[in-house]
């Protein structure tokens, strides 16, 4: 066995508990580069796991103890809108800082950017985080699908429990939005607050991805505030970004302005 390859740096990456659920092929990607420009034993690994804090780590505002948030589902109402199944959502929202931030706007937020498309019959949610748990504030059609992708597979595994004990039309699946666009025609495409954190480590990925997915619409997101709260002029920051990104685009583009997000609808 090669000691020195992608794959054993991967291996030494994910012995640290916050990356052992991270995807794998994103790992051994991100250990390829690692290699690629000349890093070694401890500088490589330390590459490596700074690349995964900026793209998910620095999100989590707490450690999730899935099994824990897995058992307290299970004895909940399978009615998607009971208070009980309400309170659940919100109160583990809370543990990642891109739902923790939007929870109050969460029925504002996804009322109005859905409004022109509403009633919403399919969903590809890309990076989604926790960001499944808040269908209860989507305007959802009674037979919609819901698709959602994300790096971490532990988390995956809550978002698929919660489909099934809600009785939802909803799939998961690992992606590494860099290496690979998922396929799936939908209605509407969800980039919450993600395309910032993918730039860290494809500074064009934005574009590839608003033209590489099979959507009718896409609802992109930025964050106002840094993950500490502050206003860094983050809001100008990345309308300006965003506006460049797709000026020679004849898309419809709706604007809409929240207290702690930015958010565009695209129209292909």
């Amino acid at each position: 066995m090669d000691k020195t390859g992608p794959q054993a740096l991967a291996q030494q990456v994910m012995t640290n508990p916050k990356y052992k659920t991270i995807v794998n092929s994103l790992v051994v990607r991100l250990s390829h580069e690692a290699i690629s420009i000349g890093l070694t034993g401890k500088a490589a690994v330390k590459y490596v796991r700074n690349k995964l804090h900026q793209v998910g780590g620095a999100y989590f505002k707490q450690t999730i103890d899935y099994a824990a948030e897995q058992s307290q589902l299970a004895q909940l109402p399978t009615d998607l809108h009971s208070d009980q199944v309400a309170a659940f959502c919100q109160k583990t929202m809370r543990s990642h800082a891109s739902t923790a931030e939007r929870l109050p706007i969460l029925a504002e937020f996804f009322q109005t950017c859905l409004a022109p498309i509403a009633p919403v019959t399919s969903v590809l949610d890309l990076a989604c985080g926790l960001n499944p748990l808040a269908i209860p504030w989507m305007p959802l059609s009674g037979s919609a699908q819901y698709f959602a992708c994300d790096i971490y597979l532990d988390m995956l595994g809550l978002i698929e429990s919660f489909f099934i004990h809600v009785n939802l039309d909803g799939k998961t699946s690992a992606c590494d939005l860099v290496s690979a666009i998922p396929i799936q025609e939908v209605q509407v495409a969800f980039l919450l607050k993600s395309i910032p954190c993918l730039e860290q480590m494809d500074k064009r990925i934005g574009l590839r991805l608003l033209e590489g997915i099979q959507a009718q619409h896409i609802l992109v997101s930025f964050p106002v505030h840094s993950l500490g709260g502050k206003n860094k002029g983050m809001q100008e920051f990345y309308g300006e970004h965003f506006t460049e990104m797709i000026k020679d685009k004849s898309w419809r583009v709706r604007e809409f302005h929240f207290k702690t997000e930015l958010a565009f609808l695209v129209s292909k």
